[in-house]
């Protein structure tokens, strides 16, 4: 029997062969802009005409090319990413966007433009503070980018293109939200492994089309009958950018639920909307400088310690309570200094609401699957055992 190609069936095929869509659009006239990280202003990439196109890389090749080019202290996760695109597995790509987001994004970005040789090539400055002083800095700098890439569109982002753009992205992050909250039921209608590669999926594909999917998939999601048999724990995963299902996989195979993240791509990427704006700009800043809540991004302390605490991650006890977790995993790459400088704030919080926690440090690889597997199953005989 021929399965349709739609919904989830859609997604694997956007996972298992990924950049294909883009490389269609490609060779249909389309220029695809490739970036790193939840920081590229896609709305504004959008709004020139241009496919936005998430790089990711792959804990399944080894990495070689990239250590040519790029210090092994870098982190894996980029050097993975740079390693394919080396290898010219993102031939497709017409230009790159690489925002200060951290130092193996922002320290490489000479590396990778110049390596690739792309038509296009943007660093986006963004500060670390999110103080009205950086916000005002910030909208100047969107500003620059909106008018470099104008440049290479051959015409000028107007407002209104902008406007439409973010309306676009909003109604995308408004799918994702959909989706991600069928996990709230005991058990959830859709399992962390098959969000996680949805959400993979859309980030190679334009914003219309992740739309169009993500309805396909909600739709064929929501009838599911809630089953009924063992309970298993349920857990959130914390961490930087997660862009594979081998983790997510992992803990659900070794008999929990992953109901609830802060992750990218994740509820950390798609939870925050752009506002709509007398000036589109002001709206953008506002969503990518404040409203994102990443470790990259200093947050002076007001008040007392545990009022910071709640100010800093808040939002993730508001997903515990939410979503009914009953642990949490936090994952972090070796070499990721802003999420590793933080475990410990971020650990002491959760354990304050009284959730227990797993740290694992891991590389960016397959080959550490077994270590991790016991690391997670202990915890999992915890969480039972209360």
């Amino acid at each position: 029997m021929k399965v349709e190609a739609g919904g989830m069936a859609l997604v694997d095929k956007y996972c298992q062969d990924y950049g294909s869509r883009a490389r269609e659009l490609k060779g249909q006239g389309r220029k695809i802009i490739g970036g790193l990280c939840a920081y590229v202003p896609v709305e504004i990439i959008t709004a020139a005409g241009f496919v936005p196109f998430r790089i990711k890389g792959s804990v399944s090749e080894p990495i070689t090319r990239a250590d040519v080019e790029m210090e092994t202290i870098v982190c894996p996760l980029v050097r993975s990413c740079f390693d394919l695109a080396v290898k010219g597995r993102y031939e497709f790509l017409d230009g790159l966007v690489i925002p200060h987001a951290c130092d193996s994004i922002c320290r490489t970005y000479d590396v990778w433009k110049y390596t690739l040789g792309l038509p296009y090539s943007h660093f986006i400055n963004m500060p670390h503070s999110d103080n009205d002083t950086s916000l005002e800095f910030y909208k100047t700098v969107l500003n620059t980018f909106r008018k470099s890439l104008g440049k290479f569109a051959g015409r000028e982002i107007s407002d209104d293109s902008l406007l439409q753009a973010i309306k676009q992205h909003n109604e995308n992050r408004a799918r994702v939200r959909q989706l991600a909250g069928l996990r709230r039921s005991d058990p959830p209608l859709i399992s962390g492994e098959e969000l996680a590669r949805a959400l993979i999926a859309i980030m190679s594909i334009p914003v219309e089309e992740s739309i169009s999917l993500l309805g396909d998939v909600i739709a064929e999601v929501k009838p599911r009958a809630s089953a009924t048999g063992v309970e298993k724990p349920r857990i959130m995963v914390v961490g930087a950018q997660l862009d594979d299902d081998t983790f997510i996989r992992l803990i659900e195979d070794s008999g929990a639920w992953v109901v609830a993240d802060d992750l990218c791509p994740g509820t950390r990427e798609f939870w925050p909307d752009a506002d709509i704006t007398a000036d589109p700009i002001d709206g953008l800043a506002e969503r990518y400088l404040q409203k994102i809540k990443c470790a990259r991004t200093y947050r002076e302390q007001k008040g007392t310690y545990p009022e910071y605490l709640e100010e800093r991650f808040g939002h993730i006890g508001g997903f515990i309570r939410d979503f009914a977790v009953d642990g949490v995993i936090l994952y972090i790459y070796k070499y990721c200094d802003p999420f590793g400088f933080e475990v410990p704030a971020v650990k002491s919080y959760i354990e304050s609401l009284g959730t227990p926690v797993l740290y694992l440090e891991d590389e960016y690889s397959k080959s550490t699957i077994g270590r991790l597997r016991t690391r997670v199953q202990a915890f999992l005989e915890l969480l039972g055992a209360k």
